[in-house]
């Protein structure tokens, strides 16, 4: 539920934090770490400390990164592990050496960036850190534990010598997208059970994670729960319903035009929409910070901003009298804004679509030539000012007085869209401004375009090198981002303006905290209804499939494919396949070339053996 008072506060502390706490609170009480601060911030330095010895120079990065790696040993992986647990001392703090080896991750990133003479080996080390957590999660067999203790239990460091607000590995993942840590089987196996919602906040204590459960119960209506609306499987299919009846509202309103510039009803609810992801919008950015901020989100609010002022030029128009030209000229521009906004409509549907592979790996390099493009820009942008200062100039020189600015700024706009126009610079002061404009598109299209050509090369490239880990990392960020909403009850856009304007508003500022949150529980029960109803029978299916896994002694989430239909009929040992198999499989841990040494080893070591036991044998004759 919103917290108004919250709008009021500040709060120092937050602002310094290196770890925000992003996930939903439940309770006033703040989250306190299990182990202390201090403790954390020590078992990070040792690993640090291990990195640093461990990676001592300059390395070629498949020597970290591959598996089986010479460098990143089991022993170094069992050596980082033990961080948590001293010789000597009976506390065992192993939980949150994952989410250590992450800080130390982002430690050694700060450090690359500080010194950019060893920022390559700064960058190796970072990777270092993710595989050693990477092996130790994918090394624990304990689902539990890994889920409940490592990945989501919720730990501080020491920051100025300030506790930072506790944080968990998932998020901190996601953060600093670590890919190669995202894509461990184990990470993904907990963000698959928060996905769908297998794995709750626990109500008492905002620090930990519960398993749901009517997980295996089969009642029907046991699971007719609106608090199980939090659940991010089920938020997204609104949002996915919400967004194309927000797309059916605009198609009716654009193909609807009123030329007397009244308000209809598609229209009325298309800005009432508007104004609910705006709100939905605005109050996460406040609440969860700049960790919320991505591409995505600049883009929707690029479209609501737009949408905004079609509706701020409507209302102006209502306010002239009818069948005046103010009036119609107003109600034109706003169906011009209105018309302007159509494609950022239909490409907001790919946000949908990012829970598909291949429209996930295309997003995520999309998202990534964006950010690159930023590159080009500020490149562009400085060109731009500088030629632009010198057409003026010479456009002043010939007549002093500036007449050609437009013929200017249009000319210099094609050169970029790549279709330059030499007619008509012979008059700024010739041959001059027709040398210069040469000049200009010479940068331009051939220099700084295929800049942003390799650019673009260079991310497609990284991405789809790497599109399976980029697709995972999109998809937990996803999770997490449906997880993180920090109200208590879930009101998806545009149903939170029911939320703000009565329930917030008349109620919560009053009301008791117990009937507050059942009004909540009554308002959702009725929203959210139509999708409840059909929540409840595939829970209760998922139950019966939970218990069919447990008697078989299996995890929750198995199933059973078509190799496993009659793998109990195959008898490995029995019909001596098993040795057979084993006698021809080759040793990929280690190299070819050791092993071959290894052998050769062997045979020197037995030829000495003969050679002194010939030698003993002619000496005693």
């Amino acid at each position: 539920m919103v917290r108004w008072g919250r709008w009021f506060k500040s709060d120092q502390q937050q602002a310094r934090d290196e770890l925000r706490t992003l996930l939903p609170h439940h309770q006033d009480q703040p989250i306190a770490s299990p182990i202390p601060a201090k403790q954390v911030t020590l078992i990070a330095l040792r690993l640090k400390y291990q990195i640093e010895q461990v990676v001592p120079c300059e390395l070629p990065p498949d020597r970290v990164t591959l598996p089986h790696s010479s460098v990143i040993t089991p022993a170094v992986v069992k050596t980082a592990k033990s961080a948590g647990k001293l010789s000597g001392s009976t506390d065992d703090h192993s939980a949150c050496v994952v989410y250590c080896l992450l800080v130390v991750r982002h430690w050694f990133k700060m450090q690359g960036k500080l010194e950019l003479w060893d920022a390559e080996l700064h960058e190796l080390r970072a990777s270092a850190c993710e595989v050693i957590a990477k092996n130790i999660i994918e090394d624990e067999e304990d689902m539990t534990y890994l889920m409940q203790s490592v990945l989501l239990q919720r730990y501080s460091i020491v920051v100025d010598g300030m506790d930072t607000q506790p944080a968990n590995a998932i998020e901190r993942a996601v953060d600093l997208h670590a890919v190669r840590l995202i894509g461990s089987s184990g990470y993904q196996k907990c963000i698959a059970h928060l996905w769908r919602g297998w794995l709750m906040q626990d109500p008492d204590d905002g620090s930990r994670f519960i398993e749901y459960k009517g997980k295996t119960d089969t009642n029907y209506w046991s699971h007719f729960d609106p608090d199980r609306m939090r659940v991010p499987m089920y938020q997204n299919v609104v949002e996915i319903v919400v967004s194309i009846i927000f797309l059916g509202l605009y198609t009716g309103a654009i193909n609807t035009i009123n030329p007397t510039g009244d308000l209809d009803i598609v229209e009325g609810l298309l800005y009432i929409f508007t104004l609910g992801f705006a709100c939905d919008e605005i109050g996460k950015f406040y609440k969860v910070g700049w960790y919320y901020l991505s591409f995505w989100n600049v883009f929707n609010s690029t479209l609501y901003v737009l949408l905004s002022i079609s509706f701020i030029t409507r209302m102006i128009a209502l306010g002239h009298p009818i069948d005046t030209p103010d009036r119609f000229r107003m109600n034109e521009i706003s169906y011009d804004f209105l018309a302007f906004s159509a494609p950022m409509f239909w490409m907001r549907l790919l946000l949908y679509l990012d829970t598909y592979r291949f429209f996930g790996a295309m997003l995520v390099v999309l998202k990534v030539m964006m950010a690159e493009s930023l590159i080009f820009f500020a490149l562009l942008i400085v060109v731009l000012i500088g030629f632009l200062q010198g057409f003026i100039g010479l456009d002043l020189g010939d007549d002093n007085e500036i007449s050609s600015v437009p013929f200017i700024v249009k000319q210099m706009l094609n050169a970029i869209m790549g279709s330059p126009d030499f007619d008509g610079w012979s008059r700024f002061a010739p041959p001059f401004g027709l040398i210069l404009y040469y000049i200009y598109n010479f940068i331009i299209i051939v220099i700084l375009l295929n800049v942003l050509i390799a650019l673009y090369n260079s991310a497609y490239e990284d991405i789809t090198e790497n599109a399976i880990d980029e697709y995972l990392a999109l998809f937990s960020q996803k999770t997490i981002q449906f997880v993180r909403a920090p109200d208590e009850n879930v009101y998806i856009a545009p149903f939170n303006l029911i939320e703000i304007l009565f329930l917030s508003l008349p109620f919560e500022w009053w009301m008791g905290k117990a009937r507050y949150a059942h009004l909540n529980d009554t308002v959702m029960g009725v929203i959210y209804s139509p999708l409840l109803l059909l929540t409840a029978f595939l829970e209760t299916r998922t139950a019966r499939m939970v218990k069919f896994n447990r008697s078989r002694h299996e995890s929750d989430d198995d199933t059973i494919e078509e190799w496993e239909q009659m793998s109990a009929e195959l008898d490995v040992e029995g019909s001596g396949w098993g040795k057979r198999v084993e006698e021809s499989k080759p040793n990929v841990v280690t190299d070819a070339a050791l092993l071959e040494c290894q052998k050769m080893r062997e045979e020197i070591k037995e030829l000495k053996e003969m050679i002194r036991g010939l030698h003993g044998s002619n000496g005693g004759t």
